[in-house]
């Protein structure tokens, strides 16, 4: 039986979590994107991305699938939204 613990974020909201992650549940919802192709990805993939500063399509070109693969947090399951919104916008990973 996993253990959930009871946390409480540098704001103040009160979270339960079984595991080591320090994200509070609440504020990482709150900052999701709305819109832009972060806005498709899970919240790990996402944080991947903005933690090595790839915030834009042309950022993301410039980096190849393997790299991308990578990055903590992003998996093969990311992949086919990255391709479908590159190649959306005239892009590709680099080869």
């Amino acid at each position: 039986m996993t253990v959930r613990e009871k946390r409480v974020c540098q704001k103040g909201h009160e979270y339960f979590k079984s595991s080591d992650c320090p994200v509070c549940p609440i504020c990482e919802k709150a900052r999701a994107p709305e819109e832009g192709f972060l806005s498709l990805l899970s919240a790990p993939a996402r944080r991947a991305l903005e933690h090595h500063g790839i915030t834009t399509l042309t950022q993301l070109a410039s980096c190849s699938e393997k790299e991308v693969l990578a990055l903590h947090g992003l998996g093969p399951a990311s992949l086919p939204t990255l391709r479908t919104v590159l190649q959306e916008a005239g892009l590709s990973f680099k080869q």
